[in-house]
Formats: C-alpha cells, structure tokens, sequence
C-alpha cells in the first residue's frame, strides 16, 4: 500500500519514512512540498496520507480540503504542533481522519497508522467485492436477456409456420423500425428494444383458422372480423410477460394494425393517442408486405409501396413515421 509522507522539513520526512517501513506491505512516498504532493496525491491515489500541518505555500488543511474534493475515502493522518482544539475541529470538519502531536511517539503513529491502513483495505475490498457483483449481475442479466430474445424469435417464427409470410418477412420489418426509430432520434437503447419486439407483431394470428389465414382470395367481412382478433390475441399472449421487452412486444401486437385517423382496429385509436412503437410498426409492416408476395397478391414495386406510404400519410400512418422511413433510403434498400 502506498503511503504519502508530506512534511516541509527533510528530518521529519525521513522519520516517518522509517517508520512507515516497519509497516508490513508499505511503501512511502515523500515530498517537501506541499503543490507537488497534491498533484501526486490526486494522479496515484494513495492508501493514507501523513501530513503536517505548518507548511509555507499550502498549510495541512488546505491540502487535505483540496484531495478531499476528489478522494472523500482515504484517510489522513495529520501532524501538528498545535494543541488548539478550534485547529482539531476545523481540521475534522474537512476531512481530517486522525491526529498525532509532536514529538511523534513511535508506538503510537504506528498503532494508529496500521488501523487506518486497515480500514482503507477494508474498502478496497468493498469496493472490489461490489464490481465483481455488479459485472456478474450484468453477465447473467445478459444471459437471461438473450435466452428471453432466442425464445421470442422462436415463438414467432412458430407463428409464421401457420402464416403465408415468411422468416424474412419477420427479420426486415424489425430492421426497418429500427431504422425508423434511429431517424427520429429515439435512443440506441429504445431502438434495439424495438429491434427485438417487433417480430412478434403478429404472433396472435396462431389463433386464426387456417382456413382464413391460409386464403388465397379477398377475406369476407365475416372472415375479416375474426382475422382482427389477432390483434388482442397477441396482446393476451404476450401481456402475460414480466419484462419490459414483452410488455412493449404486448403492446405492439395490440396498435400495430391502427390508423393515424382512427379507422384501424381493434380500438380505433387516434393520432399520438396509438402509442409510438405501434406507430413506428405500422409503417414497417404493410411496407414489407406491400413489397413481399402473398398468396393472395402479387409483390408491388417499391415505387407503388412509397406512394402507398406517402398518400397514407395523416390517414393509415403517422406523417412523422414515414417521413422517418423515407429520410434515409439507402439504409432501407440494404435492409
């Protein structure tokens, strides 16, 4: 442990230095002065600091009120020839640990010199012992997170299995609300949370007859009635979940199929009254399933799905979403 000997006069640096050897596991580092032992103090952190109280430039308690502005734990052990009390009190109150009045008594600087080194060992392992919980806690937290996403993706995929679109479909509408996300500034962390529930907009639709989901003509009303329903089943599904990342996957299966002008469903929700990711999500999907082809349709140019998007606009889609979408469209071509 590294010991700062701070003293104006070179005798009393080297009787510290002595003593301060006799400590197992020491090494004392000495000044005269006070600036450059500041500095030094404030770059290498030591374990104690012994200093005196009467030196020219930069006294003890001015010192000790300066490390103490970046250093609050490490004790200090200050030397004085001054019984006042009044020097004591004001010297506790900036964060002096200990004292010893000279003539130094051998036995007592090292008694007390050896406890204070005891507790600044003490708070190193504290303080060690708390990373290494905190790094585990963050690699199991990761461990769980991506179990919870691998299983997410799987259960979305099982629900594509029973749907006409494919896995592909499910990987580029995640990427494109990504994409829209990232050009309306929300944050790195928003955007990979969208990244990852978004592929699980449509996993209510395991509740849908085949014979309605499957259909390769227009669906009736009758038909189209019950092909809604899996706007709330995924919601059911999915609301179940405790993480944050099911809520949000929750929340999008349930407002994904809304309308900026409220003639989507299933509640017929109004402009910001549909929350943002269902917004975002909105624009995504029907731009990859304008641009896929379907049982039941032809894939359409890019050209016809931008103009689809664009004439959407304040009607079907959020203007801001898709103004989003189409602000860097080199960006949606690699997608």
């Amino acid at each position: 442990m590294k010991v700062a000997i701070i003293d104006d006069a070179q005798m009393n640096v080297t009787l510290l230095q002595h003593l301060v050897r006799k400590l197992p596991g020491c090494e004392p580092v000495c000044f005269t002065d006070p600036v450059d032992a500041l500095e030094w103090c404030v770059v290498n952190e030591p374990d104690l600091v012994i200093v005196d109280y009467m030196m020219p430039v930069l006294n003890g308690t001015d010192l000790v009120q300066r490390f103490r502005a970046s250093h609050p734990d490490i004790p200090v052990l200050m030397i004085t020839a001054n019984h006042e009390t009044a020097l004591r009190h004001e010297a506790l109150k900036i964060g002096v640990t200990d004292f010893l009045t000279k003539p130094i008594d051998n036995i007592e600087f090292l008694a007390r010199a050896k406890n204070m080194l005891a507790l600044r060992g003490s708070h190193k392992k504290l303080a060690n012992h708390a990373a290494w919980l905190a790094d585990e806690v963050r690699q199991a937290t990761e461990t769980i997170v991506a179990r919870e996403q691998e299983a997410i993706f799987c259960l979305s995929r099982a629900a594509e299995y029973r749907d006409p679109e494919t896995g592909g479909h499910i990987l580029r509408m995640a990427h494109y609300s990504q994409h829209i996300a990232r050009c309306m500034g929300l944050s790195v962390a928003q955007q990979d949370l969208l990244l990852a529930a978004a592929p699980m907009h449509d996993v209510g639709k395991v509740g849908t007859p085949d014979m309605i989901l499957l259909k390769p003509g227009k669906l009736t009303d009758a038909e189209f009635v019950i092909m809604k329903q899996h706007a709330f089943i995924g919601f059911e599904i999915l609301s179940s979940g405790a993480s944050s990342l099911m809520q949000v996957a929750a929340e999008i299966a349930h407002t994904h199929h809304e309308k900026f002008d409220g003639s989507g469903y299933p509640r017929a929700l109004v402009g910001e009254a549909i929350p943002l990711f269902g917004r975002i999500v909105a624009v995504a999907d029907v731009f990859d399933a304008l641009t896929s082809e379907r049982p039941y349709k032809k894939a359409w140019t890019i050209e016809q799905a931008i103009q689809m998007l664009v004439d959407g606009k304040g009607k079907h889609f959020d203007p801001a979403c898709v103004d989003a979408f189409l602000g860097d469209w080199d960006e949606v071509l690699k997608i």
